[in-house]
């Protein structure tokens, strides 16, 4: 099996092939600015607007097997694609559309995983802002890292704030913020 950056790199390769605007996130991200842990697949974000969606699915479902039985019509439903690479690796395609997701894409930014393998992921920020949302366990988890190795008075928490306020209201869960502001404190107070 293939080095999850090699695969990575691969499917970068792909996507810019189509001049599709898109930004590694969850995993990979991690790798970038929080403590690494095991990631055994890939999470992407592909801006591709309200309407339209199929043109991407359908491309995508012609180079990768699908992990579930109608991911074209769940994809259409649910926003996410789920896919599975040659090497059986997963890879989980947000179908992003909304002001964040754009932004968070925008400002994404190429990094050296590996020599010669520089991939495309969200700043910090944003990767606090999905997890903070997302609101599992271990992306909480993977909140503190972030937090821990690159400091909290690093990080622009106003926009963090900016972001997530709106998509905690639409998910009716003020108390993400809340546990957001819990966890910044609690690492500020052992920032030397």
């Amino acid at each position: 099996m293939k080095d999850l950056v090699v695969q990575a790199q691969e499917l970068q390769i792909l996507l810019i092939g189509q001049g599709w605007e898109f930004c590694f996130i969850g995993g990979i991200a991690i790798q970038r600015w929080s403590e690494p842990r095991l990631t055994k697949d890939m999470d992407i974000t592909l801006l591709t607007g309200f309407g339209g969606e199929e043109k991407f699915i359908d491309f995508l479902l012609q180079h990768f097997e699908s992990r579930i039985p109608d991911a074209r019509e769940f994809a259409l439903r649910n926003r996410v694609l789920l896919l599975r690479n040659a090497d059986g690796t997963g890879i989980d395609v947000a179908l992003g559309a909304l002001p964040f997701e754009m932004g968070a894409v925008r400002r994404s930014e190429r990094l050296e995983y590996a020599p010669g393998i520089s991939l495309r992921t969200c700043t910090a920020e944003d990767l606090i802002v999905m997890k903070a949302f997302a609101s599992r366990p271990i992306d909480w988890n993977d909140i503190r890292g972030i937090l821990v190795r690159q400091g909290t008075r690093k990080l622009d928490w106003a926009y963090i704030r900016r972001e997530l306020q709106p998509l905690c209201e639409a998910k009716e869960a003020p108390e993400i913020l809340t546990r957001l502001e819990a966890l910044r404190r609690e690492v500020a107070d052992t920032e030397a």
